[in-house]
């Protein structure tokens, strides 16, 4: 199987460079400031995993022309997602994006946050001005669900008190519900039945668990480069699957061992070092990368019954690219 992104779009290469030309529109103002940030923010654009999966998840279910409502679906998404990137960075105070300083560290806080206020007003009025309500209502969920999964983080890490449960609800939400929306929403633009919309939700929302839990396997990975450092889930006092499992099989004494580390808000590296090794030691990073194959499997059996559409191959393969990824 070919786990490269080059092949994943082949079926829909004319798309999106059409949805190049949309997005880019529907982004642009009279502002000049305005402008100058989207060009910046065009510069900066990452992998479009979400416009791939809107596109693949339509022609998975439409053979005929890719409907105008795939475009406003897949521009839509990425106009809300880029706008919780921006919003996202303001509150982390991070200071790098994909390689290029964040909006605020160039045009301050306030700026972005506007930058931020004005591409979410341009997805609905996108969404509204070509009459796709539902394509909206399942965005907007998607959006209030990101919200709640950042606030239910931000609650359980001031105690540092995450269950495994708990993780996956946090993930579920901050991550895997837009990934889900992205296959949702193809499948409803193509004019899907009800029962297709939800297998192919159901897809999205696995493979958007297995591609969090991949993140957070890629933090412990000192071979891999994902634009942030090594351990910085540790640095920054983030309890994920890897440590959470590490922790549960760990006897007490590690385990205060370890959590004085974590609680720790400036570490050294030998002390990040300390936990990651800690982490290895007691199997997290084996279970992790098994609950993580087991989401990516779960996934693939929600588009077992379209396998005879020549697009199946190119999901199916989108799925492998998620787990297998270097970054």
């Amino acid at each position: 199987m070919v786990l490269d992104l080059n092949y994943i779009k082949t079926p829909i290469k004319n798309e999106l460079s059409e949805f190049n030309k949309y997005f880019r529109k529907a982004m642009m103002s009279e502002v000049f400031t305005l402008n100058l940030i989207v060009k910046y923010l065009l510069r900066a654009k990452g992998k479009q995993m979400r416009p791939i999966l809107v596109f693949l998840s339509s022609k998975l279910l439409n053979n005929g022309e890719t409907p105008k409502s795939s475009y406003v679906a897949a521009t839509l998404i990425e106009l809300m997602h880029t706008a919780t990137l921006i919003h996202d960075d303001v509150v982390d105070e991070a200071k790098y994006r994909r390689g290029f300083l964040t909006l605020h560290n160039i045009w301050k806080t306030k700026v972005a946050v506007l930058m931020g206020d004005y591409l979410l007003s341009r997805g609905l009025l996108e969404a509204v001005g070509s009459g796709e309500y539902q394509l909206l209502e399942i965005v907007s969920e998607a959006v209030k669900e990101m919200s709640e999964g950042e606030l239910l983080q931000i609650e359980k890490s001031k105690k540092l008190d995450i269950k495994e449960e708990t993780y996956y609800d946090i993930i579920r939400k901050k991550t895997a519900t837009l990934i889900a929306a992205c296959t949702k929403a193809g499948a409803a633009s193509a004019g899907a039945n009800k029962k297709q919309v939800d297998d192919l939700k159901q897809f999205g929302l696995n493979i958007g668990i297995a591609f969090q839990i991949k993140d957070d396997l890629l933090d412990y990975d000192k071979t891999v480069k994902t634009g942030k450092s090594y351990g910085n889930d540790i640095a920054e006092r983030k309890i994920t699957l890897p440590l959470i499992y590490a922790l549960n099989v760990a006897d007490k004494k590690d385990k205060r061992k370890i959590m004085s580390v974590v609680r720790k808000k400036e570490k050294a590296k030998d002390e990040i070092n300390q936990v990651i090794d800690f982490t290895k030691s007691k199997g997290g990073i084996n279970y992790a990368r098994d609950k993580m194959i087991e989401y990516r499997d779960k996934a693939i059996s929600f588009i077992k019954p379209y396998s005879d559409s020549e697009i199946y191959p190119y999901l199916e393969a989108f799925a492998y690219f998620v787990t297998e990824r270097k970054k």
